[in-house]
């Protein structure tokens, strides 16, 4: 594993294979670091980065306030996930990559996409994130974290943080900034002395701005219209995935291809082939 401070914020990499770049946004929520690739739900049974990193140089990263990887209490936007890929991309000297994204790291490949749409060469929009399930769990999460950090205060928070190992997901009181709060105890002691005003309006502005819309979050549809970059899209099936996100992505994206094939058919045996097969089509 190898790091890189961009914008200030360290990012944990690891690169692994050969031939073209393969920019991978990581699945998993606030907890996207670079193993869910091959530990988070049903990724763990398709061995993509194996079978992907046979043709491809593949990027996997941490993403920011995840995994080792650190973080900034600050509003956190889309643009911020796009800053770290494309500053990634600039350190490991790669001005072109074809972007996969799983999960809510789909929103971070369509914001890249539309930021930086010269240096993508196509998409792959994995599982999307998105659908009024998901807009309501995080929703939830979040608030229920201002609740605690407003009752307790931010130093109970650090302090439950490292009281247990859950994820944000998994405990919601320990907030979006858990991760760095556990690896690094000067953001720790920074962020127990944050003040607790300004630290509800910044949580409350990564509400509005992540989390917008009924559908996947990220860039505008308008703006999704204006892409001509060749992407494959694959449907999710549960109520953070829904299936009308990935139908959303495929009419909003006029080049797109649509695999038609439910969850439980997507398989080590299928799903890699049917990834190649549209990566080496380019």
């Amino acid at each position: 594993m190898d790091t890189v401070v961009i914008d200030g914020i360290t990012t944990r990499y690891e690169v692994t294979g050969s031939g073209p770049a393969l920019l991978m946004y990581s699945p998993g929520g606030f907890d996207s670091s670079l193993e869910n690739w091959k530990t988070f739900g049903n990724y763990r049974s398709l061995n993509l980065l194996h079978h992907l990193s046979q043709k491809y140089t593949c990027v996997t990263f941490d993403r920011r306030e995840s995994g080792f990887s650190g973080g900034r209490v600050e509003r956190i936007s889309w643009d911020h996930y796009v800053a770290q890929g494309t500053g990634l991309l600039d350190h490991l000297g790669i001005n072109q990559a074809h972007l996969m994204g799983g999960c809510v790291g789909c929103s971070s490949v369509a914001s890249l996409a539309v930021a930086h749409p010269e240096r993508v060469l196509s998409m792959v929009l994995f599982s999307p994130a998105g659908g009024v399930g998901y807009r309501l769990k995080q929703h939830g999460r979040l608030n229920q974290h201002m609740v605690y950090a407003a009752e307790y205060g931010l130093e109970a928070v650090v302090a439950l943080a490292r009281s247990h190992t859950k994820s944000f997901t998994q405990d919601p009181r320990v907030g979006p900034w858990v991760t760095v709060i556990r690896t690094d105890p000067s953001f720790a002691e920074t962020y127990a002395a944050f003040d607790p005003e300004r630290y509800q309006t910044i949580v409350a502005g990564i509400v509005r701005l992540l989390f917008d819309r009924d559908t996947v979050p990220g860039p505008e549809p308008e703006d999704l219209l204006q892409l001509d970059i060749p992407t494959l899209v694959v449907p999710g099936q549960d109520s953070s995935h829904a299936p009308s996100a990935a139908r959303y992505l495929e009419e909003c994206l006029v080049r797109s291809q649509y695999w038609d094939v439910p969850v439980v058919e997507q398989t080590e045996a299928t799903a890699p082939a049917r990834v190649l097969e549209f990566l080496d089509s380019i």
